[in-house]
């Protein structure tokens, strides 16, 4: 794990991982390069301070460019391949499936068929807990539930997930794949529920929420997924599915009130909306695997996860007001 191409390394997981490992390693144990096509979900603001970086080199292209994916594999002589980009927010592929589709299973492709003719050692491949779609009050996914996706972006995502798996059987690639429970922290998108609750409240706008706000969701601080990442790609076994969860189900609407109750702001600002085609009910993560191979667990209580995140979106206005032309915000 010395050269790692990190693909969508300017959305909100990539650029938190790519500064937790260059923290961790960026000493002369790593070298990172970042490819990412800069959607709007890729900003370059999440990792301007890294620019200089020794150690880090920037590279805007597209996952679906099968020249320049290769060149740079052979280039730079890349041993490990992190694989974050992706489309990510339910409602676009309500919208659009077509893209999705085209970026998840497409792009990933393109990734794996380069990765095999370059000998990568190690592949991984993140997912979601959407590809196993909606649960009941009672259980949790395991690594063995069937992927069951509901929406245009989870099938997206565990057509991918299955392309890599076959990568890894029938080529014998070294592929990994980790599905986590729905992340929050620094740089997210102010379209995802935890930055939007907060950024409505600081405004003192309405805070929309789909449905009933009973929507059960397992919530997990993004240093701990990338720190769980970490384990993987060191301690992961190939061709294993990894989950990566918090313990920390909650309702969408406890979500809310907790922001809104650390804010010191009225929960007259909610607003019920009408809820998205195909919500799914209740997402749960059972990661004892990933504890038994790795020795990993969540560091970050909810609570203090959620003070920390709503300071840092209260102290860096500069970086998601440019972000909410057309949002409604």
């Amino acid at each position: 794990m010395n050269r790692m191409l990190v693909t969508g390394g300017m959305g909100f997981i990539g650029s938190n991982f790519i500064r937790y490992m260059l923290e961790r390693y960026g000493d002369g144990g790593i070298f990172v390069i970042n490819l990412d096509l800069l959607t709007y979900a890729g900003n370059p603001e999440n990792l301007r301070d890294l620019a200089s970086h020794p150690r880090y080199r920037f590279v805007h292209g597209d996952i679906l460019d099968a020249r320049l994916v290769g060149r740079l594999l052979a280039e730079e002589g890349v041993d490990t391949i992190v694989h974050f980009a992706a489309e990510s927010h339910v409602d676009r592929s309500i919208a659009d499936p077509q893209l999705f589709l085209k970026t998840n299973v497409l792009g990933t492709h393109t990734l794996l068929q380069e990765a095999l003719k370059k000998g990568v050692k190690r592949f991984l491949h993140i997912s979601t807990d959407e590809v196993y779609g909606s649960l009941g009050a009672k259980g949790s996914f395991t690594e063995r539930t069937a992927a069951r996706p509901n929406s245009p972006y989870s099938a997206s995502k565990a057509a991918s997930d299955f392309i890599v798996r076959a990568y890894g059987k029938t080529y014998g690639l070294p592929v990994i794949i980790s599905r986590c429970s729905n992340n929050y922290g620094p740089y997210q998108h102010p379209e995802k529920l935890i930055p939007k609750t907060i950024i409505h409240a600081i405004r003192n706008r309405p805070v929309p929420l789909y449905g009933d706000g009973g929507n059960i969701r397992d919530w997990l601080h993004v240093r701990d997924h990338c720190a769980a990442l970490d384990l993987i790609l060191r301690k992961g076994t190939p061709g294993e599915v990894y989950n990566v969860g918090g313990n920390n189900e909650r309702t969408n609407l406890d979500i809310v009130r907790m922001i809104l109750g650390e804010m010191g702001k009225p929960e007259s600002l909610i607003r019920f909306v009408d809820d998205r085609p195909g919500h799914d009910r209740r997402y749960a993560i059972n990661a004892r695997k990933l504890r038994k191979d790795t020795g990993w667990t969540p560091s970050i209580p909810l609570r203090d996860g959620l003070r920390q995140t709503i300071g840092w979106y209260a102290d860096h206005p500069g970086w998601w007001e440019p972000l909410l032309e057309g949002d409604g915000a």
